[in-house]
């Protein structure tokens, strides 16, 4: 067996520019399925996902909706100013990236035709403390008419319709970007699942910074994750201990799962790293859109399936899979 990822050079591959996928399919469920199947592999639809699962199987899927996070602003000196809202630390406080954060003291104001946003404590990487001011009006109110969909900056533009960045069963807004495998699934893929006698039960985590960073330091020992709220709520808890396997719509929700199983607590933060060597106590299958080389979300990937990805992936790129967050996905087994 290869010996665990040591380095950013162990978990890159070449990603032609071509197979970042642009734009969602018209449909949802459209999406092609890479089918892991341990020693052979096939090609569906999401569509399909419920052939490849069986009685007494269940689904996991993160249920966040996403902030539109992305305020456009402008300092009084007319410069463009765009704050990044990441986590809300209390009833006025967030988290946020701001661009460009070292021409923005403490204190500075920015402003655009709805809301002003103080620019706070400097947290490191980017990271502010900042306080929007909206008046009498509610927050969500006015940042849904002036907030953009997060989109991540391999996407060159906006999407027409903002709710295609949305899962179809996301409920609290507090995510900073999708749980993009479960972009894929429709009331018709559950239907299936339903039909097949398969449960699908809900998690939340609220996706935060690391999903916009590429791993930044040469050995892996090194990268720092930043944490993020999760929880899994009881009647999801009983689902998995009755399961014949537990099936993961993303790595969001390998995440919260595992932190789960990992540290006993059902409600917290979690800063877990997911790499190889790694002790698994939930999930037992992934389905996966394609990720990014050099980031943590590879490395779960291989922490789950081990070396294997690459023959995935290239056997996806060999195939015009589309990939990234409106690509195509995969569903494989973890290896034992």
């Amino acid at each position: 067996m290869e010996p665990p990822p040591q380095t950013v050079a162990d978990i890159c591959y070449e990603l032609p520019p071509a197979a970042i996928a642009q734009h969602p399919l018209p449909q949802r469920d459209a999406a092609r399925l890479l089918v892991d199947h341990g020693s052979s592999l096939s090609h569906s639809r999401v569509a399909r996902l419920a052939d490849f699962l069986e009685r007494g199987d269940v689904v996991v899927v993160n249920n966040t909706r996403v902030l539109p996070a992305r305020i456009p602003l402008r300092r009084a000196s007319g410069g463009a100013v765009e704050v990044l809202l990441l986590e809300q630390l209390d009833e006025r406080r967030w988290e946020a990236l701001v661009r460009p954060s070292r021409k923005l003291q403490a204190g500075s104001v920015v402003r655009n035709q709805a809301m002003s946003v103080e620019i706070g404590e400097d947290l490191g990487e980017g990271r502010r403390i900042v306080t929007p001011e909206v008046g009498n009006r509610r927050f969500l109110e006015v940042l849904g008419q002036v907030g953009l969909v997060p989109l991540p900056p391999y996407i060159e533009q906006q999407i027409a319709d903002p709710e295609r960045y949305q899962t179809m069963f996301g409920e609290r807004p507090v995510s900073a970007a999708a749980p993009t495998a479960g972009l894929h699934l429709t009331e018709s893929v559950f239907a299936a699942l339903h039909a097949k006698g398969i449960e699908v039960a809900t998690v939340e985590l609220a996706i935060g910074l690391d999903t916009f960073r590429p791993i930044a330091v040469e050995c892996l020992d090194d990268h720092v994750m930043h944490s993020e709220w999760y929880s899994v709520p009881e009647v999801t808890q009983g689902l998995i201990a009755d399961a014949s396997r537990v099936v993961a719509v993303g790595t969001t929700v390998v995440r919260a799962l595992e932190s789960w199983g990992r540290s006993g607590q059902v409600e917290g933060r979690s800063n877990l790293f997911i790499r190889r060597p790694f002790e698994w106590s939930v999930v037992d299958l992934l389905m996966t859109n394609f990720h990014l080389p050099a980031s943590t979300l590879l490395c779960l990937v291989d922490a789950f399936v081990g070396p294997r990805w690459r023959q995935l992936y290239a056997e996806a790129l060999t195939n015009d899979y589309r990939f990234l967050s409106f690509g195509d996905a995969m569903l494989c087994p973890r290896k034992t």
